[in-house]
């Protein structure tokens, strides 16, 4: 069944709204997981190991075959209602992958099609070309972030990444999720870098992932970064003096037409990924709000 995007989005969203609040879990923080869960009768198997794939496990399809070969992080069996999941991979992480795969139960074109389905770190990634992985990593992440609720704690807080790891901990979400929809959602010109496989020795990093705000896009188009990037860009160096957390980088930038621009950049690495909060010299992020937050 092909959806059309705009018409798939609102179908997706008013289902998470009617799980928060049939639920009860709407305005609860951090976002009651286990709650929504349960209300949509479901639940999460906890001795079943994900991370050692049984042969009798699910069905033997060329396709499955394939995908088992990669680490599969979480399944849903629809005949029995229940969630199983790598139980080895972080609480917070399983947290958005027992909303992925309610999400897959819940939107009603996709209970149709599909009784079993496993999810790989591929198909939860919101990159994903997939359209029905990308439609339960999309309900996941408004449901866990309640929707509109997300947007509007952030405009009381400073553009900041303090900010957004601030409400990844109200929220209950991972940094890296509050991170990215604390870009995508924000109003205020901004973009995100997410790098990975920092090597020390080469002095580079491989990009994993690029975000920007509408309105970033709107007065820069659409910045392009190398797959890896070296010691030229001064956040590797932050890596290099194994920085954690600071916010006076500044970087000079090309835009889309060539042009040289000036940007500052806040620096967190949480030792699994690094992430770059770019925003133009001068840019409000003004606010009477006072940001504590837990970098662990």
């Amino acid at each position: 069944m092909i959806r059309n995007e705009l018409t798939s989005v609102k179908d997706i969203e008013d289902i998470s709204f009617d799980i928060l609040k049939g639920s009860k879990a709407l305005g609860i923080f951090p976002t009651p997981i286990d709650q929504i869960i349960q209300y949509a009768e479901l639940r999460v198997n906890e001795k079943r190991d994900l991370s050692v794939i049984p042969k009798n496990y699910i069905g033997k399809s060329t396709e499955f075959l394939k995908k088992a070969l990669r680490k599969v992080r979480g399944a849903l069996d629809r005949r029995r209602k229940i969630i199983y999941l790598d139980l080895k991979q972080h609480p917070l992480r399983k947290k958005f992958i027992k909303l992925h795969e309610t999400g897959h139960d819940l939107l009603p074109w996709q209970k149709k099609l599909y009784e079993y389905i496993e999810d790989d770190e591929d198909s939860i990634d919101p990159e994903t070309k997939e359209t029905f992985e990308a439609e339960a990593s999309y309900f996941a992440s408004a449901t866990l972030f309640q929707l509109d609720r997300f947007e509007e704690k952030l405009k009381q807080l400073p553009l900041a990444l303090k900010s957004a790891m601030a409400l990844a901990d109200e929220f209950g979400s991972s940094k890296h999720a509050a991170i990215r929809r604390y870009v995508e959602c924000s109003n205020r010109r901004c973009a995100l870098l997410v790098l990975k496989d920092f090597n020390k020795a080469n002095k580079s990093a491989v990009l994993r992932n690029y975000f920007q705000s509408s309105n970033f896009t709107s007065d820069f188009g659409n910045l392009t970064w190398p797959e890896t990037l070296n010691v030229n860009m001064p956040f590797i160096e932050d890596m290099i003096y194994n920085k954690r957390l600071h916010e006076n980088g500044t970087i000079v930038c090309k835009d889309q037409n060539n042009g040289l621009m000036n940007f500052k950049y806040h620096f967190f690495n949480n030792y699994y990924n690094t992430f770059i909060l770019l925003m133009p010299a001068g840019e409000k992020n003004k606010s009477r709000t006072r940001i504590i937050v837990n970098t662990n």
